[in-house]
């Protein structure tokens, strides 16, 4: 008798633990075959900019550890989607971050978190005492290409975009920018590689850049290879600050004599409107571009953003325009607006990282995170404290609070109203 229970007892667990295995193998299943085609334009899946980087050097890299306490965090404010930026040997941060995610994946098969993986594009010479020849590319491209490939493969689950290059078309960037031409090449071997069965059909290729290199700006940049790499790409990655613009192309942001009269906080929210609606006017000139060469071709945000701190064109000697409640109304309204339309907007970013500007603690290229290096929350994710969903989470073993202690009549003292005499 005692034989056969136990018999009994082997069949049922062997059931319940066959029937358990299948509800897992089937929601990892239903996660590969997530695509970008169903991630980019679904508001379900928020996206971000990440750099898990501490310190005041990138040769410092944050651990594995420190990378799954971030993930955490993100996945906590309904993050599902992160961009990282490049592959390079020495700077293995975004294989950490894939690794990272699969580690959380393994340990809870509800975790959720995809990669748009960013390929470093640097023209000849770029970063080095020599001048930068734009119009030939660095022989370092191949290998980083190559990298990002390996990555993709390795994480099938996880990397759903590679972006070829990060601002490297636009012409500002004077230390390192290409010519299209050198995207479309890379461009185009990725697409090569998805038709050999070498990479995943369902990775979508893209370039993230500004939106001028995009052919929303000056017309120079409207040439024959930009046309074919708009073609050639699986949709467009746009960048737009309207932050730097209050110092570069100030004219939207000084007050206008009509509003001279309104009270200091009524110039603010009605600068940052405008400041908004400067954004979605550039997402909308490159719209009209690339439509016009492509009408198939969709158009996402793959950086835009507000700094808190500024020592510089920025800041109270500035253009005024660095502030947390600034960051909080711009946050808002970006992600409304981009939810609305069906955009998918990689927030820059989120945490400060403070190697940006290493030998200037209050430059702003430091601080453009929602979360400070204290693991503070800043004012556009005070709401998410309250609601509690960073209870039990912690980063560099601080617990997640909100910054001014979560006074708003603290934080509005700091307030910089736009000055309509402020020159550059």
């Amino acid at each position: 008798m005692n034989s056969i229970i136990k018999i009994f007892f082997a069949i049922i667990v062997l059931i319940f633990g066959v029937g358990c295995n299948s509800k897992v193998k089937l929601k990892e299943e239903q996660k590969v075959a997530i695509t970008a085609e169903h991630i980019l334009g679904n508001p379900e899946y928020l996206a971000i900019s990440y750099g898990g980087y501490r310190e005041n050097s990138r040769e410092n890299q944050p651990t594995i550890k420190e990378l799954k306490e971030d993930l955490k965090i993100l996945s906590a404010m309904g993050i599902k989607v992160l961009r990282t930026y490049n592959v390079q040997p020495e700077l293995p941060h975004a294989a950490n971050v894939l690794e990272a995610i699969h580690q959380l994946k393994k340990d809870d098969v509800d975790f959720e978190m995809y990669v748009m993986l960013g390929a470093w594009i640097d023209c000849l010479n770029a970063w080095t005492d020599k001048e930068p020849n734009h119009d030939i590319e660095s022989d370092q491209n191949e290998g980083e290409i190559a990298r990002a490939v390996a990555l993709a493969n390795k994480y099938p689950d996880i990397v759903k975009v590679i972006a070829v290059g990060n601002e490297a078309m636009v012409k500002w960037a004077a230390s390192y920018f290409v010519q299209p031409n050198v995207i479309l090449k890379w461009v185009n071997h990725l697409q090569d590689l998805k038709k050999n069965g070498a990479l995943s059909k369902d990775v979508w290729i893209t370039s993230s850049d500004d939106f001028a290199s995009w052919g929303g700006g000056d017309p120079v940049y409207h040439t024959k290879d930009l046309e074919d790499l708009i073609k050639a790409v699986d949709y467009v990655s746009m960048h737009t600050y309207a932050y730097h613009n209050t110092h570069y192309n100030s004219e939207f942001w000084k007050v206008p004599e009509i509003e001279e009269n309104l009270s200091d906080k009524e110039k603010v929210d009605s600068a940052m409107l405008r400041a908004f609606t400067f954004a979605k006017k550039q997402y909308s000139d490159v719209v009209n571009y690339v439509k016009s060469i492509d009408t198939t071709k969709t158009i996402h945000i793959g950086e835009t953003g507000w700094a808190t701190i500024s020592s510089g064109h920025y800041g109270v000697n500035g253009s005024r325009a660095t502030d947390e409640y600034k960051q909080g109304l711009y946050y808002q309204q970006l992600r409304d607006w981009t939810h609305k339309e069906g955009i998918s907007c990689f927030y820059f970013e989120a945490f400060d990282e403070q190697w940006k500007d290493a030998n200037n603690a209050n430059g702003s290229e430091n601080h453009f995170g929602l979360i400070n290096l204290k693991g503070q929350a800043k004012y556009p994710l005070w709401s998410l404290v309250d609601k509690g969903v960073f209870k039990g989470l912690t980063r560099n073993r601080k617990e997640i609070t909100k910054t001014y202690n979560g006074n708003k009549e603290a934080l509005m003292n700091d307030v910089l109203v736009p000055n309509t005499e402020y020159k550059r």
